[in-house]
C-alpha cells in the first residue's frame, strides 16, 4: 500500500475509538486495508465495491497458493438482506434465529449489485456480527468485504497483535478492540442448492442448525451416499457375473467322451436299468454320483 500502519486501542480509550473508526471509514474509502474485530476471529477488511481493494485484501493474505480467492461481506442491517439474499425459507429462519451473530449464509449473488468479493462463481457469503465495534464501523461504511486478518494456512488472529504481526503494513488500520469474542470461525451455510449444506462448521453448532432447518447436509452425507453407490454397482457386477456349467453341452455329431469307435452311448435310462440288474434294489437309488445328479434332486 506504500504506506505506514496506524493502531488505535479501542476497548480502553473513548477518544481513540472515535479517531479510530473514524481513520478506518477513510481509509475504506480510499481503497485501502483495514482490521477490525467481530464476535468470532479479528478479520481484515476492505470496500465490497472496489475491485482493487479486494484484491489487495487476497493478497496481503497470500491466498493465491491456497487458491481460496474469496471472501465475505460483512453487513451492519438486517433491512439490507432482500438486497443481496437470493434464497428461500430456509435463509429467513436461520438470519431470524442467528443473526446477528456467528453465522455465514452462502448464496445466490443478486446480479444487480456491483461488489467484488472475489471468486464466488456467483454466490455470496453474507453475515452480520455481533460486536458494537464492527457493527459501529459497518454503519459508515456500508457492507465490507472480509475474510479471517491472517495468512492463508495461518490460524486465523484473535488480537490486533497476531493480525499485525501477520499483516503488517499491508494493512493501513488497525482497530484494537482486544481479545476476539469467540475465538473460533463463523459457521459456514450453503443455501444455493435445495437443501441446506454445512460447508464450514463452527461457533454455532450442527444441531442448533439442524434444529432451525430441520434437515442438513454434511460430509458425512456424501460419505454414505458414496458407500451405498459403491455397494449398489458391486451388487449389479454381481448380478452381471455368468453363472458357470460343470457340464459340458453336446455338440450335434460328436461323440460323448468315454465311448469307443462303434459303441454307442447309454442313455440315462438304460444306464439305470444296467445298474439296477447287477445291484441290490436299496443301492440302485443311490448309485448316480452327485456330479451327475442338481444339487435340487436331493
Amino acid at each position: 500500500m506504500g504506506t505506514v500502519s496506524r493502531r488505535y486501542d479501542c476497548a480502553a480509550d473513548p477518544m481513540e475509538r472515535t479517531r479510530g473508526i473514524a481513520e478506518a471509514v477513510s481509509a475504506v474509502r480510499r481503497g485501502e486495508l483495514i482490521v477490525l474485530p467481530t464476535d468470532t476471529v479479528y478479520g481484515v477488511g476492505a470496500d465490497a465495491f472496489t475491485p482493487a481493494a479486494v484484491t489487495a485484501l487476497l493478497d496481503a493474505k497470500e491466498s493465491e497458493a491456497s487458491g481460496l480467492r474469496k471472501t465475505t461481506s460483512l453487513t451492519n442491517s438486517l433491512a439490507h438482506r432482500t438486497t443481496w439474499l437470493r434464497s428461500d425459507f430456509y435463509g429467513q429462519d436461520l438470519i431470524d434465529e442467528f443473526w446477528p451473530g456467528a453465522l455465514t449464509i452462502v448464496c445466490r449473488a443478486n446480479r444487480n449489485l456491483v461488489w467484488d468479493l472475489g471468486d464466488t462463481k456467483g454466490t455470496v457469503a453474507v453475515r452480520m456480527p455481533m460486536h458494537d465495534l464492527a457493527v459501529e464501523l459497518l454503519k459508515e461504511t456500508g457492507p465490507l468485504a472480509v475474510s479471517s486478518a491472517n495468512l492463508s494456512g495461518r490460524p486465523a488472529a484473535r488480537s490486533a497483535d497476531e493480525a499485525e504481526k501477520m499483516l503488517g503494513d499491508a494493512v493501513s488500520v488497525y482497530l484494537d478492540g482486544g481479545p476476539a469474542g469467540l475465538g473460533e470461525a463463523s459457521t459456514i451455510i450453503d443455501l444455493t442448492g435445495p437443501i441446506p449444506r454445512l460447508l464450514r462448521a463452527g461457533a454455532i453448532s450442527e444441531d442448533k442448525i439442524r434444529a432451525v432447518v430441520g434437515v442438513l447436509l454434511t460430509d458425512d452425507n456424501e460419505r454414505e451416499d458414496e458407500r451405498e453407490d459403491e455397494d449398489h454397482d458391486e451388487r449389479k457386477d454381481d448380478a452381471r457375473e455368468p453363472s458357470v456349467s460343470l457340464e459340458k453341452p453336446a455338440v450335434s455329431g460328436e461323440k460323448p467322451a468315454g465311448t469307443a469307435s462303434g459303441e454307442v452311448a447309454e442313455t440315462g435310462a438304460e444306464s439305470d436299468a444296467k445298474s439296477g440288474a447287477d445291484k441290490p434294489a436299496e443301492e440302485a437309488g443311490d448309485s448316480a454320483g452327485p456330479s451327475l445328479r442338481k444339487d435340487g434332486a436331493k
